[in-house]
């Protein structure tokens, strides 16, 4: 059974950068499209970027320009690079893999999730 853990998170003040990196273990995950999703304390989960199994790559508007998703599907392994953070940046994050094509911006569309990582964003 693939599980993913991630790591990197962290306090950083704004306008820093921070890397995650989430590893699957226990099957590959080269077929998948692997999202990271972000959650503050009393909101929602939400989507933050996804890179589908052909390398296509999509950001959530609030992180557009800043953040870049990458894979390596040799070592298993999906990055965020954040940079230029700010305070509202802070949050839960977390992996997340899927076998669907469509709606991968909605977290109804992956089953396989990490166990987060916390960022936290000083001003």
């Amino acid at each position: 059974q693939v599980q993913l853990v991630e790591s990197g998170g962290g306090l950083v003040q704004a306008g820093g950068s921070l890397r995650l990196s989430c590893a699957a273990s226990g099957g590959t995950f080269s077929r998948h499209s692997m999202g990271w999703f972000r959650q503050a304390p009393g909101k929602e989960r939400e989507f933050v970027s996804v890179i589908t199994w052909t390398s296509d790559t999509y950001y959530a508007d609030a992180v557009k320009g800043r953040f870049t998703i990458s894979r390596d599907n040799v070592k298993n392994t999906v990055s965020l690079q954040m940079s230029s953070l700010k305070p509202e940046d802070t949050a839960i994050y977390y992996c997340a893999g899927s076998a669907d094509r469509y709606d991968l911006r909605s977290p109804r569309s992956y089953y396989l999730w990490g166990q987060g990582t916390q960022v936290t964003v000083s001003s």
